[in-house]
């Protein structure tokens, strides 16, 4: 088990904060830790608690139970070789068998809409002898943003307050205190324990290297009982009031209640990206670095919400990024701390679209309920992206005489293919992206269910499309026209995105016959069991590996990198073109869903990565947990059964 520190679990906390680590307890990313929270839901993050060293005192020997990575790469101490089993469910838990008749098992959990986390040891099997048995934990402090490090420092405050059962440590002003409660005997002696090594950042090309303040240590007797470890901090922390031993257990109590209440495992990893934004509601796009995402959360939000009934959930997050309207668009970016958002996504507005006309599909279905006011405003909403859209709005996104719609300026990435390198864009993309065609023409679609004036210039766009936007040489479809705003000129890379044209998004925008060639051109050149390559292999550019530091990795992110979140797209343009039948749904479950089931266990434990390697052996790579990605797969599981 020591060397299985590439597969993660995530305990998020519906807040934006989270606890993370891997199975083997070896933190290699900056953001492993033990309390990291939110400070202004779901932003704001901060690292309170990276984690701790532990061990077992037992007839005079000290047995470890953790396990670090410290420069150049050296584990110690040894503490994950006596892993003898690990899940994840309901919540992470590990049993150590420590040595012949004595084992030990550790579990975390993280309560529901609290900036907290439990930790419990307990006796799993003990010698039949009354000698003692002590948990003996050294907890790690930083208090610093998630996205960095921390490094040893005169400022950094060793004090401890000590009340009761309880004691405080505030590393720094600026930071929440940390409220650690516990049924153990501490003992205050600061040290700074330096130089861990980060083994995922460093192959990131990322600074790895971080000091850890280490203020004490706590005993436990397990002789006594179980040992309660509750960490705690801000005004959502739980009720300091209540007995330890009935507060821990009441945090198990509730949080298993609430996780067995989910219909399947899918469903409550889907729970993990539906968190606070204020008095609303949004959608984390993946952990363990990224916030809410607008063109994220509304792809998302159709599998996480609408197919796992939770409704009501929809509405408020759709409303709740409604209020962002501005010009007709819609963010793509709310920023970690308090800049304004980011309105530089074409596709972003149209997928809020295609969302609330997902939600109204659901609500008329009679599979959920939504106030009228609330209907209304979303409807509102939608309105107001058609008309900026159709009229013109920010970046030269506006409807072309052609009823198509063009976006784009020169120095910026508008579709979901924004990776940028030294300032520049990888894939700008400039003109008239397909499959923001497919998204528009849709959402025009849509719109003339309430207003008829869209109908004829849907027609319109639909007949410019068939007719400007097929790639007869290839038999597929131009991935932009109108390159650069340049009439006529067209981009022939096969990429992935004329997948949504083609039936990706219900009805194709051409013929039978090229949409089942754009479905075979793209099985064949870009279909990995991982999701969909970003470009053909072969293509100028092509990119087989995300690997490297942040350049290389950028200028791989959509030039080859395959994506998950593609294939439930991928899957319903297939079923269109060979036949959605019972056996055909059959087939697609064996060949496209299976793999990706496969790979809940392979690197984020019960979810699905951002991204993979386009080449064999497809290794998952970016996010290990991304809400698009999950979104995609619960849509899957759902329509093949």
């Amino acid at each position: 088990m020591l060397a299985d520190d590439t597969r993660e679990w995530l305990e998020a906390d519906g807040l934006g904060g989270f606890a993370s680590g891997t199975v083997s307890g070896i933190r290699t990313r900056r953001y492993h830790a033990l309390l990291l929270i939110a400070t202004t839901p779901p932003t704001g993050r901060m690292v309170l608690v990276n984690g701790f060293d532990a061990w077992v005192e037992y007839a005079g020997r000290r047995i470890p139970i953790s396990s670090q990575r410290y420069v150049p790469g050296i584990v110690h101490p040894d503490g994950a070789s006596r892993i003898e089993s690990f899940t994840a469910d309901p919540w992470p838990a590990w049993n150590y068998q420590v040595s012949s008749g004595l084992r030990i098992g550790q579990e975390i959990v993280v309560p529901h809409e609290r900036a907290a986390v439990a930790v419990v040891w307990r006796l799993v099997e003990s010698p039949g002898d009354d000698v003692p048995i002590r948990v003996v934990v050294r907890p790690f402090l930083s208090g610093r943003d998630y996205h960095s490090t921390h490094h040893e420092n005169s400022a950094c405050s060793t004090t401890a307050i000590t009340s009761g059962d309880a004691v405080t440590w505030q590393p720094y002003d600026s930071v929440p205190p940390v409220i650690s409660r516990t049924n153990a005997d501490y003992t205050h002696e600061p040290d700074w324990y330096r130089q861990f090594l980060y083994s995922a950042e460093q192959a990131r090309g990322l600074d790895a290297l971080e000091d850890l303040l280490a203020p004490g240590w706590l005993t436990f007797d397990l002789r006594k009982g179980q040992a309660l470890w509750l960490l705690q901090s801000g005004p959502s922390a739980v009720d300091d009031a209540t007995p330890l031993a009935e507060a821990v257990s009441r945090l198990r109590d509730d949080e298993q209640t609430r996780r067995a209440a989910f219909a399947s495992p899918l469903h409550r990893a889907a729970d993990a990206y539906l968190v606070k934004r204020g008095d609303g509601r949004t959608i984390i796009a993946g952990y363990p670095w990224f916030t809410d995402w607008g063109r994220d959360t509304f792809f998302a939000l159709r599998g996480l919400c609408l197919d796992t009934a939770r409704v009501d959930e929809a509405c408020n997050v759709l409303l709740t990024w409604s209020a962002a309207l501005s010009d007709g668009m819609l963010p793509n970016r709310f920023p970690d701390r308090g800049e304004r958002p980011e309105f530089n996504s074409v596709d972003a507005s149209l997928w809020f679209v295609l969302a609330v006309h997902g939600l109204c599909a659901v609500v008329d279905r009679g599979e959920g309920t939504i106030g009228a006011t609330a209907r209304s405003a979303l409807l509102d909403a939608a309105r107001q992206v058609l008309d900026a859209c159709f009229r013109g709005t920010r970046f030269g996104i506006r409807a072309d005489s052609d009823g198509l719609l063009a976006c784009g300026e020169p120095g910026l990435a508008l579709t979901w293919m924004d990776a940028r390198v030294d300032g520049r864009p990888v894939t700008p993309r400039i003109g008239k992206p397909v499959e923001v065609q497919a998204l528009w023409l849709n959402a025009l679609q849509f719109g003339a269910s309430w207003d008829s004036r869209w109908q004829a210039i849907a027609t319109q766009g639909r007949d410019a499309f068939a007719s400007r936007f097929w790639n007869a040489s290839r038999g597929c479809l131009y991935d932009v026209v109108d390159v650069d705003h340049e009439a006529g000129r067209v981009d022939p890379s096969v990429r992935p995105n004329q997948i949504f044209a083609a039936g990706g998004l219900g009805t194709p925008l051409v013929d039978p016959d090229r949409a089942r060639a754009v479905v075979d051109v793209v099985e064949r050149t870009l279909l990995t069991p991982q999701g969909l390559r970003t470009l053909a292999p072969g293509e100028p550019g092509y990119a087989g590996h995300h690997v490297g530091g942040p350049a290389e990795r950028d200028a791989a992110y959509h030039q080859g990198t395959a994506w998950p979140f593609l294939m439930e797209p991928f899957v319903e343009a297939w079923l269109a073109a060979n036949g959605d039948d019972e056996a055909r749904r059959r087939e697609a479950s064996e060949r496209f869903l299976r793999p990706l089931i496969a790979q809940l266990e392979a690197a984020g434990l019960g979810h699905l990565s951002e991204l993979a390697d386009a080449e064999p052996p497809f290794s998952p790579g970016g996010c290990p947990f991304q809400a698009w990605s999950m979104g995609s797969l619960i849509r899957l599981r759902r329509r093949l059964g």
